[in-house]
């Protein structure tokens, strides 16, 4: 096992600002890898070949990543491009419940038999806590987990399973590990950092990497039952500001290099073949277009020869740069661009580029080389055709009862013990047990974000055979010796328990949706609190345990349980739990090793617990974890937040404008605004061209009733808010609404600054056009940046209707688009 220890200097004499592209980096003070990949002379002789045989067309289409969702097979051949994935929301014929089959069948399908002469297609994918877009496959606890148990064999063997379940599918390459050094848990993708400790997240992520691609200098190494990692997301993306995914890095040099570079030393030593570049910026300069960065530093100073990957798009975040047109990225050191959906524009632009620019033809050489080194080290050319590989279509292993086991066992080891009052835990066996809490029998809250779909959720039921919730898992426990267990949600009960389960869990997200601006769980909705509070005062201890992708502000659920474990998202297995919590057969008693990844935060706002803080301790400091025996007083914590929820993207739901949303209803006349509290009677635009009451739609009162006598508009305005990221990663304009006639009405959103008389026409579409999925209507924000809207300032969405149009608005509202949909 690699140290990276022994690669990370003490802190550098680094003059305290950060870098703004105005002098290059300090290399001298930049550690370097102990040990790279070895070259190999016949491989290198091999590839310098198949680059002197390849047209200029060849050369680009090699570096380019399409999604299945925007290529077919046939178009991949025909212009020879490099490399494919599935994004997090695509899926066979955009079915999240595609059997193994279908998938293997399609990533065959893009295979392209031939002789020498014949450059293998790469097929990548976003395995980032087992293989978690395949239906049945083994979902284990996230990194966040493995952060907490500690273990350099359990995350190895981890990687080993994953990468088998992989190959079963034909896939050659996961977009993984995530080795972010993460500073601040308002960031969405927390949960995908091993921890905040950047010696502790060195040597996690070597261990993975080893598991996926077996060790270096091995025959096993990257053998049939390997894959190619790709440690991510380089450099600094953990420590935005904000916590906010695609921000700026807040740190100077000397933080990026014993902080957020170590890792990255760490996966290299391990034999880290592609490293993807990251969305953030430091130095108010885009990741993807720092040729110190991605040339100078990874690979000058470091040596590094394997393939530098681009994120989604990531290349057209750059100045002067659009999805399909991104030189700069190229320039400064990029070798694939992930270009999902802009595959077909960006390779004829990049092109012509080359074409007249001698020097960009050799930086496009070199990207050739490191993505031909990449296909040749993994030896896709020996491999062959996906269903024809040792592996494939062994799908009796996805999910084995091996790989199972070995999830159950993560989960055990991840879960921390927060507070154990009176040694309550274990429980007896005997004993009546009331469960609640729908994180108690759903998997989606156990799982998280990137399962089966980009942000996770939805009803995993049937697709996961042999999976166990937490429910289950006490179920099996506690029947087997003799006790009882009840399930009741909501938390009501006739027959009195002995003792109370209560899961509490964050809905499931991945970054954006999960970027936060309060560490407060559930702000604004305290209705779990109350679960909690009815036992109480009823006499029956309760047992709380968080399923979450982060630490959390929980007050008020600490002081009143009795214990309170910290599960984070164990995954499909999260019925091991009972292993911890109830004592009897049939298995031995497991204690708790798991420790705390990331310091716990002591108030909502307390979004710089990783930094030490004379001001403000954690509550429980990084490493903290109890177990069973241990003897710990609790003192009760204050309760007081001021937290609020408050979610941007959501702008229309259960009868109101939501956050800091506002409606206004503007005729000819003029406009009047509409007050958040209640519609009591109604509303009414000045010359009454637009009427709107309240509506019932399932439930009381949830939805408008919007009238045109004449044409009006309908307009909600917030603050301006930057959907740049979210338009480039497929997000969308969901409209539930209901109406006898689409075409009475168009669509828009405005910037602001823009008047509806002058701007709307250019940024609005007919409704009648949008995508519909069962009552909603779907408009990818593409298609509004396509019209020339600038998406980093939207402040408007506005209805425009026609004489005798009507309209029942439920819910308006930003999120990605679901496979298929638009």
């Amino acid at each position: 096992m690699p140290s990276a220890t022994s690669t990370v200097l003490v802190e550098p004499p680094l003059e305290p600002a950060s870098n703004f592209g105005d002098r290059p980096l300090s290399l001298a003070h930049w550690p370097k890898p102990l040990q790279n990949l070895p070259s190999d002379p016949a491989l290198e002789a091999q590839i310098a070949k198949q680059l002197a045989r390849m047209s200029l067309a060849e050369k680009v289409a090699q570096i380019i990543q399409a999604d299945i969702a925007a290529i077919t097979p046939e178009e991949a051949k025909t212009y020879k491009i490099g490399a494919i994935l599935n994004g997090g929301n695509s899926a066979p014929n955009g079915r999240f419940d595609a059997s193994a089959q279908e998938w293997l069948n399609l990533v065959d399908s893009f295979w392209e038999d031939g002789g020498e002469t014949t450059i293998p297609i790469i097929f990548g994918t976003d395995a980032v806590h087992g293989h978690s877009n395949i239906a049945g496959a083994t979902i284990f606890p996230h990194n966040i987990n493995l952060g907490a148990a500690r273990d350099l064999e359990l995350t190895t063997a981890i990687g080993i399973a994953t990468a088998k379940e992989i190959a079963v599918t034909g896939m050659d390459w996961t977009f993984s590990p995530t080795v972010a050094v993460a500073k601040d848990l308002r960031w969405g993708r927390t949960y995908e950092a091993f921890s905040c400790d950047p010696d502790l997240v060195s040597r996690l992520g070597a261990a993975m990497i080893i598991g996926l691609q077996g060790d270096v200098g091995t025959a096993g190494f990257l053998g049939p039952d390997k894959v190619a990692c790709a440690a991510k997301h380089f450099l600094g993306d953990g420590a935005t500001k904000g916590g906010r995914d695609q921000g700026e890095t807040d740190c100077a040099e000397a933080e990026l290099i014993t902080h957020h570079a170590a890792p990255y030393i760490a996966a290299i030593e391990a034999g880290a073949t592609a490293i993807m570049a990251s969305f953030s910026s430091w130095g108010g300069q885009g990741m993807h277009g720092r040729h110190d960065m991605l040339t100078t530093l990874l690979k000058q100073h470091w040596q590094f020869d394997g393939l530098v990957a681009g994120d989604w798009n990531g290349h057209g975040q750059l100045p002067g740069a659009t999805p399909s047109f991104a030189p700069k990225a190229l320039e400064a050191g990029l070798d694939m661009y992930m270009a999902p959906d802009s595959w077909s524009a960006l390779l004829s632009s990049t092109i012509d580029l080359v074409a007249t620019d001698p020097a960009l033809q050799l930086r496009l050489d070199d990207a050739v080389l490191r993505m031909l080194r990449f296909k040749a080290r993994l030896g896709l050319k020996e491999k062959g055709r996906p269903t024809k590989r040792p592996l494939a279509g062994q799908f009796e292993l996805l999910g084995c009862g091996e790989h199972r086991e070995l999830a159950r066992r993560a989960v055990r080891q991840s879960a921390v013990l927060l507070k154990n009052e009176a040694q309550i835990l274990p429980l007896s066996g005997s004993q009546h047990v009331l469960v609640c809490g729908r994180g108690a029998d759903e998997l989606d809250l156990a799982c998280g974000g990137w399962t089966l779909s980009w942000q996770g959720g939805g009803d995993f039921k049937g697709l996961f055979p042999g999976s166990q919730t937490l429910l289950e898992g006490l179920q099996a426990k506690i029947s087997a010796n003799g006790g009882k267990v009840s399930f009741e949600p909501n938390g009501h009960w006739q027959d009195r328990p002995d003792v109370a389960v209560v899961v509490l869990g964050e809905e499931p997200y991945a970054e954006f949706r999960g970027d936060c601006d309060t560490l407060a769980y559930r702000p604004g909705d305290a209705t779990d609190y109350h679960v909690i509070e009815r036992f109480v005062e009823a006499g029956i201890p309760v047992v709380t345990i968080l399923y979450s992708g982060r630490p959390l502000w929980i007050n008020p659920a600490l002081n009143k349980s009795s214990a309170f474990i910290a599960a984070f998202l164990p995954g499909t297995q999260a019925g091991a739990l009972a292993d911890l919590i109830v004592s009897g057969t049939p298995e031995p008693q497991f204690d708790f090793q798991g420790r705390l990844p990331f310091p716990w935060p002591a108030y909502s706002d307390h979004f710089d617990v990783c930094a030490e803080s004379p001001m403000r301790a954690p509550l429980f400091p990084f490493g903290f974890g109890l177990k069973l025996s241990d003897k710990v007083a609790w003192q009760t914590v204050h309760e007081l937040s001021n937290a609020k929820k408050h979610d941007p993207l959501t702008i229309f739901d259960r009868g109101v404008p939501q956050g800091d949303w506002t409606a206004e209803l503007v005729d000819a006349a003029g406009s009047s605004q509409i007050k958040k509290t209640s519609l009591l009677g109604g509303a009414a635009s000045p010359a009454r061209a637009l009427n709107v009451r309240p509506a019932d739609y399932g439930q009381q009162e949830n939805a408008w009733s919007v009238q045109w006598a004449n044409e009006a508009w309908l307009c909600l305005s917030h603050p301006s808010i930057h959907l740049a990221r979210e338009a480039n990663a497929d997000y969308a304009l969901y409209l539930l609404a209901v109406t006898d006639n689409a075409r009475d009405f168009r669509i828009g959103l405005l910037p602001d600054g823009a008047s509806i008389g002058a701007d709307l026409t250019r940024f609005s579409l007919k409704l009648a056009d949008a995508t519909q999925l069962g009552s909603d209507y779907v408009i990818p924000l593409k298609r509004f940046a396509d019209l020339g809207l600038d998406m980093s300032r939207v402040s408007q969405l506005v209805i425009q209707g026609r004489e005798k149009a009507n309209l029942l608005l439920v819910k308006a509202h930003f999120a990605p688009m679901v496979a298929g949909s638009a």
